[in-house]
């Protein structure tokens, strides 16, 4: 299983790749279906048990979909279903 934490950290160190190209789709209760997302490039630090940006830490457990140029690189569904 992937976990959202290896893939931000694969992305911020990899260097074919890009945090700042990733959008993290997590749970926001209050959002509008309770989902929103956060550009990369607002991403600050990648902590031990959540990330955090200027507004807030979001724990990893709450993301549920993070793409990375279009391309999804981690569905939280798809983990499940293995």
């Amino acid at each position: 299983m992937v976990y959202p934490r290896e893939v931000l950290n694969h992305l911020k160190w990899t260097s074919d790749a890009s945090l700042d190209d990733a959008t993290v789709w997590y749970v926001h209760r209050g959002a509008p279906d309770d989902v929103t997302s956060v550009r990369g490039s607002s991403i600050r630090a990648l902590g031990k048990g959540f990330f955090e940006t200027d507004e807030a830490s979001i724990p990893y457990h709450r993301v549920i979909r993070i793409e990375h140029r279009g391309e999804v690189v981690f569905d939280r569904e798809r983990e499940r279903r293995g």
